[in-house]
């Protein structure tokens, strides 16, 4: 073993079977979409890049996703949740994946995954509220704007475009990062139970408006319905023509990994999709539940990266996969760890340039027990700006160096 100074440097449910039920994946939840044409009629040239957003809700355990085996300190504090050395793929005599990110693993040889260690925040808040508001927000105060990060993004880089598409989340709740009061996103579970947020501001400006305002929201619903009906057809075609090249897993992640790849597919227009993973507070029972959690990652993110893989659309996807923090470096009584600080990010899809980001962080320097962050997660999020040929100064607040994700 080596000590820690030696150390190297380099939710949502998915109902599934309603969901594809008759192969119909995305005909009912994209029944408000306006028509092709006008989509690729106003689109500009090179516009076509598509962002993932996968959350791991409850915090991520990082000690365990990227695990530190090279180091004493792992083992004294891990003595129930640690992870066999023997059983990970090894990047280095540091540091090596979880056995269950087998697929991720032989991505990240060929060159087509980063890990960012030691992502987290100044200040870190162990609460999953606030720290996800942090997240969502891009902000350290949290929701202090109306707009979350991805909201702001559409604003200033999609500001004409209203397409209703632009953002999808694909779960139950939509996630604060795309709260936006002119860009509202879609969000979806199953076809049927299909919204577009903008509905609830449309309603409430008929329940407050005057007479002349509730007229000019009944004509612009009128408008969203008609197009509804005329692109319906379409884009129950676009659905059933979709034809992954591989089999995803019958799982509620591998069902939403399906979707957002037909979604990118279809050409719709989507620019951010966002998904969410539950399960990931992990206070009791750690081991098998957090190697289940990591072979469903494992097999729905893999699947959607070798699906698109060929595919041009596929060539223009990003993938950031997050979790509000970390867990505690020391484990608990009850088999587990609690809410700790600094964690792990994963960047993907063919622009990405695979290998180690930052530091892993110090397991003797920590900061009040917990592993200390190196990276502000919002260099992260720079750097998805700056790809998608955004300004990130007006949407971050301040101006942060863009990590080195691409080739």
């Amino acid at each position: 073993m080596q000590s820690n100074q030696s150390r190297h440097t380099d939710t949502a449910r998915f109902d599934r079977r309603s969901l594809f039920r008759g192969g119909l994946g995305l005909a009912g939840a994209l029944a408000l979409s306006r028509p092709a044409q006008a989509l690729f009629g106003s689109r500009p040239e090179g516009d076509d890049r598509t962002l993932v957003l996968v959350q791991l809700s409850g915090g991520n355990d990082g000690l365990s996703t990227l695990v530190p085996y090279g180091d004493d300190e792992y083992f004294k504090a891990r003595r129930v949740c640690r992870v066999d050395p023997a059983s990970l793929h090894k990047i280095d005599r540091y540091r090596g994946l979880h056995p269950a990110l087998k697929r991720l693993s032989k991505r990240y040889k060929e060159g087509g995954l980063a890990i960012v260690q030691g992502i987290g925040y100044p200040g870190p808040n162990r609460s999953h509220f606030k720290s996800l508001d942090i997240w969502h927000s891009a902000n350290l105060e949290g929701r202090v704007q109306d707009s979350g990060w991805i909201g702001r993004l559409l604003e200033s880089r999609w500001k004409e475009n209203s397409l209703p598409e632009l953002s999808v989340h694909l779960g139950k709740s939509v996630p604060y990062s795309l709260h936006s009061k002119s860009h509202p996103p879609v969000c979806f579970e199953i076809p049927e139970s299909y919204r577009w947020v903008g509905e609830a501001r449309a309603s409430k400006e008929l329940e407050t408006g005057g007479e002349d305002d509730r007229s000019s929201v009944l004509d612009r619903l009128r408008g969203v319905m008609r197009d509804a009906r005329a692109s319906s057809a379409r884009i129950r075609r676009a659905a059933l023509s979709y034809t992954p090249q591989v089999e995803y897993p019958s799982t509620d992640e591998g069902t939403a990994m399906r979707a957002a790849a037909a979604l990118i597919d279809a050409r719709l227009g989507s620019r951010v999709i966002s998904v969410e993973f539950g399960g990931f507070d992990t206070h009791t029972g750690q081991p098998n539940r957090h190697a289940r959690l990591m072979s469903g990652l494992d097999s729905a993110l893999a699947s959607f990266l070798d699906d698109l893989e060929g595919r041009s659309a596929g060539e223009k996807t990003l993938v950031l996969v997050f979790s509000e923090f970390g867990r505690r470096f020391q484990e608990n009584g009850s088999g587990g760890t609690d809410h700790g600080k600094a964690g792990i990010l994963f960047a993907a899809g063919a622009p990405v340039q695979g290998g180690l980001i930052g530091e892993y962080p110090s397991l003797t320097d920590l900061d009040d027990k917990d592993l200390a962050y190196n990276i502000d997660f919002r260099r992260a999020y720079a750097s998805a700006l700056d790809w998608l040929g955004a300004d990130s100064l007006p949407i971050l607040g301040e101006k942060f160096n863009p990590l080195p994700l691409f080739g």
